[in-house]
C-alpha cells in the first residue's frame, strides 16, 4: 500500500473504527466454519486495535478530530468526535479484544459446541462493533443504537456458556431484563433532552441544556440517565446481573466482557454528567456528593466482603469488578481533575487486571475444568505459568507498588487527601486489604495445598498464555512506568472539566 493510499485512509478512520468490525459480523456469520471465523475475527480484532492507536496518536498531536457520517454538518447529521477520553476508551476495547481472539480459539473449542463457533464469533463483532460505536459517537440517539447493538450481542455471549452449565441461559435471560431497564431509562432521558433542546448532538446539547438547568424535564432527564448508565455500569445496588452473567459466561466472553463492557458505560455517564450537563448543572454537587459518593463506597466495601466468601473463583472476580467499578465512581464522585483523572486511570487499568485474571480462568478451565477453589487445589506446581499470572493479576488487583492497581489506587488517595477527604481514603485503604483475603484464599489453595488424588494437569497451550502473559507484563510495565497513562488521564480529565484539550 503506498503512502498516498494510506494518508487518503487516515482521514477515514474514525468511520472505519465501527464499520469495519459491523460489516465483518454478517461476512463472519456467512463463514459458518469455526476456525475461519476465529482467523476472520482475529484479523478485525487487530485492525481495530491498530486504528485506535492511530487515531490516540493523532489526538494526542493534533487534538479533538471531528467526523461527519454522510457529508451531513453537525447538528443536523451525526459525527463522531474523537477527543483523549473516548481515545484511551477506543484502545481498552480494540486492545482487550485483539488479545482475546488469538487465545479464544482453544478456548472456544473446549466450552462452546462446534456447531455454534460461527455465531459465537458473529456476535463477538457485533459486540466489539457496538461498544466502538458507543464510543466514538457524538450522537446521543446513537448512543443508545450502539448500547442495543452491544447489549443483544452481550446476551449471546453469556448464554454460550449453556454448553457446560444450563444455569448462563438463566444469567442471560437477567442480564437481558436489566440491560433492557437501564437502556430503557437511558433513551427516555435522550427523549426529553430532545423535547426541550430540539438537538440530539452531543456538544450541540452541551451548549444548550446549561440554559435551561432550572428546566424540571431537563431534571427528569438527568435522573434517567444517570439511573440507566447506573444499570448498565453494574453500579452498587444496581449490579445484581453482573455475578451471574461473569460466572456462567464462557471464559473469553467472561474475559471481553469484564474488561470492556462497564467501562464503556462508565465513559458514557462521564461524557453525559461533565460534557452535556457539566459541573455547573444545578444537581451535579449534589448528586455527585449525595447520590454517587456514598453509593461507590458501600459497593467499593460490601462487593469486596462479598467476593471472601465466594467458593467459585469466577464469581469472586465478578463480585471483585462491581468493587472495582466503586473506585471508578468515586474518581467521577471527587468531581476535580485529580479525582477524573484516577477514574479514568483505573477505567484503563482494571480492563488490564481483570483481562489478565480471566484469562488466567480460562487457563485452567481449559485443563481443569474447575474454576473452583477445589479446581486450583495444587495448580501453582502444575500450572506454574498460569498460577503466576493470576497472581501477578490479583497482586495488580491488591494494589501492591509496581502494578497499574497500585498507581490507581494511588490517584484515587491523592486526590481524597487533597479534597480534605481523608476518611475516604482510609475507606480505600481498608478496600484494598480486605482484597488481600480473597487472593491469598486463592494463593493457598494453588500452592499450599495438595492437588486432588490422582489428578494429573498438564500447562496451558502458548496460543492461551501468551495472550494472558501479554496482559499480564502490561499490568506490570504500566505500573512501573505509568508516565504515559496518567499523561493521557489527566489530559482527559481538563477536557471533561472544561479544560485545555
Amino acid at each position: 500500500m503506498t503512502g498516498a493510499t494510506l494518508s487518503g485512509i487516515v482521514p477515514h478512520l474514525p468511520a472505519l473504527q465501527v464499520v469495519v468490525p459491523l460489516l465483518a459480523a454478517p461476512v463472519c456469520f456467512l463463514l459458518r466454519r469455526g476456525v475461519i471465523c476465529w482467523g476472520f475475527a482475529t484479523l478485525v480484532s487487530w485492525a481495530a486495535f491498530a486504528t485506535s492507536l492511530v487515531l490516540l496518536q493523532v489526538v494526542l498531536a493534533d487534538g479533538t478530530i471531528r467526523y461527519e457520517m454522510g457529508g451531513w454538518a453537525a447538528p443536523w447529521g451525526i459525527e463522531y468526535v474523537i477527543d483523549a477520553t473516548n481515545a484511551i476508551v477506543l484502545v481498552i476495547v480494540s486492545g482487550i479484544g485483539s488479545a482475546v481472539m488469538p487465545y479464544a480459539r482453544r478456548s472456544v473449542m473446549a466450552e462452546i459446541p462446534a456447531n455454534q463457533h460461527g455465531l459465537y464469533y458473529t456476535a463477538y463483532l457485533l459486540c466489539l462493533a457496538g461498544l466502538l460505536g458507543v464510543t466514538i459517537t457524538g450522537d446521543a440517539f446513537n448512543v443508545f443504537v450502539f448500547l442495543e447493538i452491544t447489549s443483544l450481542s452481550s446476551y449471546i455471549l453469556v448464554s454460550a456458556g449453556a454448553g457446560m452449565d444450563r444455569r448462563a441461559l438463566t444469567a442471560a435471560y437477567n442480564y437481558l431484563v436489566l440491560g433492557t431497564v437501564g437502556a430503557t431509562f437511558f433513551v427516555i432521558g435522550v427523549g426529553l433532552l430532545y423535547m426541550v433542546t430540539g438537538t440530539l448532538n452531543i456538544i450541540d446539547l452541551s451548549e444548550r441544556v446549561p440554559a435551561l438547568q432550572h428546566n424540571r424535564t431537563v431534571h427528569v432527564a438527568f435522573a434517567f440517565i444517570v439511573v440507566g448508565m447506573g444499570l448498565k455500569l453494574a453500579l452498587f445496588p444496581l449490579h445484581t446481573w453482573l455475578p451471574n452473567a461473569y460466572t456462567y459466561a464462557p471464559s473469553t466472553g467472561t474475559a471481553f466482557l469484564a474488561a470492556t463492557s462497564t467501562k464503556v458505560s462508565v465513559y458514557v455517564l462521564l461524557r453525559f454528567l461533565f460534557v452535556v450537563f457539566a459541573p455547573s448543572y444545578g444537581f451535579m454537587a449534589l448528586t455527585l456528593d449525595y447520590v454517587l459518593l456514598p453509593l461507590a463506597l458501600i459497593g467499593m466495601v460490601a462487593a469486596t466482603v462479598a467476593a471472601i466468601y465466594q467458593y467459585n473463583i469466577k464469581r469472586l472476580l465478578a463480585y471483585s469488578s462491581v468493587a472495582q467499578i466503586g473506585y471508578m465512581v468515586l474518581g467521577i464522585a471527587y468531581g476535580s481533575v485529580e479525582g477524573l483523572t484516577a477514574a479514568i486511570l483505573h477505567l484503563f487499568n482494571h480492563a488490564l487486571m481483570k483481562g489478565a485474571l480471566f484469562l488466567a480462568l480460562g487457563c485452567i478451565m481449559l485443563r481443569v475444568g474447575d474454576v473452583t477453589m477445589r479446581g486450583v487445589q495444587g495448580l501453582g506446581r502444575q500450572m506454574p505459568w498460569t498460577m503466576a499470572a493470576f497472581v501477578t493479576g490479583g497482586l495488580s488487583l491488591i494494589g501492591v507498588p509496581l502494578t497499574v492497581g497500585f498507581i490507581s489506587k494511588w490517584y484515587l488517595i491523592t486526590a481524597a487527601l487533597d479534597d480534605g477527604r481523608w476518611p475516604i481514603a482510609a475507606v480505600i485503604l481498608a478496600s484494598s486489604l480486605l482484597a488481600i483475603i480473597y487472593v491469598w484464599k486463592i494463593v493457598e489453595a494453588a500452592y499450599l495445598k495438595e492437588p486432588p488424588e490422582g489428578r494429573v494437569v498438564r500447562e496451558a497451550p502458548l496460543s492461551m498464555l501468551v495472550p494472558t502473559w501479554v496482559l499480564v507484563l502490561a499490568n506490570i510495565g504500566f505500573g512501573i512506568n505509568a508516565e504515559f497513562t496518567v499523561g493521557v488521564a489527566r489530559t482527559a480529565a481538563m477536557g471533561l472539566l472544561g479544560g485545555a484539550p
